[in-house]
């Protein structure tokens, strides 16, 4: 089993452990969610089958675990009737602790998770007319103390696993109802073979844009997605994932060697007074150095055109002198990109506003005009705080709230 390690971040005073690839368990089971099949056969081997049984059975549970989404040994039915017992009482699939689930008036959900050891976390899921992404998230807080977003006046307590990460997506598939449909004995049926059904949308793109910084925790995150892009698991393409980052410039030529997913760009500001204030990383890593390595990331060109994310803050960075600056360092570096240009979503506290329609549309507007790609992103969710920004949340307050209630009115022994 992987040990820990101590991760020095920017801006986090105390080191912060490295996450296993295995969370320990008070019941001493093994969490085979999030590992690989070459794990899950060392583990099968350590804990006593021999070589050709612990290959064969990691191939089995492997499939039921990653294609068909099942939870349950008993369930796996090519499995021999002795050993399904003897699974159970060693490993355990899991998934993330739903506290809260909520759904927006637009149909966007969200899910208030926990950890094991009882952390807090959050993903969403956007359903649209030709797509349902699901925004997923990395670590539990953040570190990056982004003063227009919310998320970054948490504190980071930890990295998730592999497991919590791909727990997620195993999760919406779950509720969405998205596993493939066909016959409880290992074998496809030919009608429903690869047929998929998704409360009236299917979960087709997945985004690392929810809580943390996912070149922060990039071995997890890598191994995360490693996972969902194998085509014998969940099998969905590279070019249907989009890791965001804040411009961890260490880290990005590793994000395209070793995942080579679409990449996502949290700019927000085109000068260095402003993006030091609002993405204090830009203290480290600044505009031209950032941009630099984007033009540097092998898997950029004109049909994989890097994301650009700007959020629109009243007075702030939204001026026609900041998009026309926006267009000549984009052009300077000849960068194939996508500009998405977003509405401030408001939280209690905030320092800013969000611009104008009318403000935002004239520099949308300027980008168009230069032959970039702006769209204004629609925001999402506002009502159950899972817009942009958002995921540090009234619900996750309320359930805290709730609890402390709770146990404060518990009986004595309970």
């Amino acid at each position: 089993m992987a040990t820990n390690e101590l991760m020095s971040i920017p801006g986090q005073v105390d080191p912060v452990p490295v996450a296993r690839d295995i969370t320990p368990r008070a019941d001493g089971r093994v969490d085979l969610m999030g590992l690989p099949k070459s794990r899950i056969l060392e583990l099968f081997a350590e804990a006593g089958l021999d070589a050709k049984q612990a290959k064969l059975r990691s191939k089995q549970v492997y499939h039921w675990l990653y294609h068909r989404g099942v939870t349950d040994f008993e369930a796996m039915t090519d499995i021999g009737k002795t050993m399904r017992p003897w699974l159970d009482e060693r490993f355990v699939v899991g998934r993330p602790n739903i506290v809260e689930a909520q759904h927006s008036t637009d149909g966007t959900r969200k899910w208030l998770l926990q950890t094991d050891d009882g952390h807090d976390f959050e993903m969403v899921f956007i359903p649209d007319a030709d797509r349902g992404t699901l925004c997923i998230s990395s670590q539990v807080g953040c570190t990056l103390n982004c003063t227009f977003c919310h998320t970054g006046t948490m504190r980071l307590v930890r990295n998730l696993t592999p497991g919590e990460i791909v727990g997620q997506v195993m999760l919406a598939r779950d509720a969405l109802g998205e596993w493939p449909k066909g016959r409880m004995d290992g074998l496809e049926d030919e009608e429903d073979t690869g047929h998929y059904s998704a409360d009236g949308r299917l979960l087709t793109n997945i985004v690392l844009m929810g809580m943390g910084e996912p070149l922060y925790n990039f071995d997890n995150v890598r191994d995360a997605m490693k996972l969902v892009m194998d085509g014998e698991g969940l099998a969905l393409s590279k070019r249907r994932i989009t890791l965001s980052t804040s411009g961890v410039v260490p880290m990005m030529g590793r994000c395209a060697a070793e995942i080579g997913v679409n990449l996502a760009i949290s700019l927000h500001a085109v000068t260095k007074s402003v993006r030091d204030e609002i993405v204090p990383l830009n203290r480290k890593y600044g505009i031209e150095e950032l941009l630099q390595a984007c033009a540097d990331y092998p898997k950029a060109s004109n049909a994989r055109r890097i994301t650009f994310e700007y959020v629109m803050l009243k007075d702030k960075n939204d001026s026609d002198e900041d998009a026309h600056e926006l267009v000549r360092l984009l052009k300077q570096f000849n960068l194939p990109a996508k500009v998405n240009l977003i509405p401030f979503n408001p939280w209690p506290g905030a320092e800013y506003e969000c611009s104008t329609p009318e403000r935002i549309k004239s520099f949308s507007n300027i980008v168009f005009e230069n032959g970039i790609s702006a769209p204004v992103r629609t925001p999402r969710g506002r009502d159950i705080d899972a817009a942009c920004g958002q995921l540090k949340t009234t619900a996750q307050k309320k359930s805290r709230a709730e609890r402390d209630r709770e146990a404060a009115v518990a009986p004595e022994g309970v």
